[in-house]
């Protein structure tokens, strides 16, 4: 018989290919620190995911949950798109509320979700930031590019804070690019210091393009929801983009939508459950 005081039931989920841990801390109690959370996320003796995700009681009564995201490495962050759709399907799946429509607080915002069911899944991520610290600024109104030489590497780029801070670099082959190599440098460069996930676009048409990431704190992910929605974002500003862009990342589709400064962006896409079971505590130190 399983001593349930000695286990911790999780949830494995995935969007587009992006994966995700899911914790459940209002109906059991577990600790918590970035060495528990590298252990949980190795492949080979954990469980393997690209972001653990916790939900939480609210501890305002504006919002339904409290919505925590950790990287592989430990390190919290205040936003992910595609777990949100993940965190949506997992209340939805354990029946933690009945409402379709939530509100859940993260580290430094909050965001809206509208599961209309597993495949369609809408996530309000709020307004991008232009100017927020620890990303290099620039004035609203006239956006510019911005070039910089790191070792052989000559990068343009834009940036742009949605959640958390993203680079953006248009290519014209993007199975060509030297995505892990600029991605690690950017990310060790003083111009990000608390790191910055970095999206790689190529366009194919004012309503679609492709894109690859390489998030801060993980590499090169599958899929990655608030880098679809910058990329969109600074293509719109660029004047390259329409309002509405199908984005083709390497684990599926995203339908990301913005109407310009002043309003919200909007991420359609889909939730995967992929399977549940328990972690022994004392293997992990709980």
């Amino acid at each position: 018989m399983l001593n349930k005081n000695k286990i911790l039931y999780f949830s494995k989920m995935h969007g587009l290919g992006n994966d995700f841990v899911i914790l459940d801390r209002i109906n059991q109690e577990f600790y918590l620190s970035s060495k528990i959370v590298q252990k949980i996320s190795d492949r080979n003796t954990g469980i393997g995911f690209d972001q653990l995700l916790i939900v939480e009681s609210a501890k305002n009564i504006n919002y339904d949950f409290y919505y925590r995201i950790f990287n592989a490495n430990g390190s919290e962050v205040a936003q992910c798109g595609n777990g949100a759709r993940c965190f949506s399907y997992f209340i939805y799946l354990k029946n933690m509320t009945k409402k379709r429509n939530i509100i859940v607080k993260t580290k430094n915002s909050h965001i809206s979700i509208q599961f209309i069911n597993k495949k369609n899944i809408i996530v309000n991520m709020g307004k991008p930031k232009f100017n927020e610290l620890n990303i290099p600024e620039f004035v609203l109104k006239n956006f510019s590019l911005k070039t910089i030489s790191i070792h052989d590497y000559t990068i343009t780029y834009g940036t742009i804070f949605i959640g958390n801070p993203h680079c953006v670099i248009i290519v014209n082959n993007i199975n060509q690019y030297p995505i892990l190599n600029i991605g690690k440098l950017l990310n060790n460069h003083p111009l990000f210091p608390e790191g910055v996930n970095v999206n790689y676009i190529q366009v194919i048409s004012a309503d679609q393009i492709i894109l690859r990431v390489y998030e801060r704190g993980v590499g090169e992910t599958q899929a990655c929801g608030s880098g679809a929605c910058a990329s969109v974002i600074f293509g719109i500003i660029q004047g390259i983009l329409k309002k509405k862009v199908l984005v083709t990342l390497p684990g599926g589709n995203l339908e990301i939508s913005w109407n310009g400064f002043g309003h919200d962006v909007y991420m359609t896409g889909p939730a995967e459950h992929v399977y549940d079971g328990y972690i022994n505590k004392k293997l992990f130190q709980f």
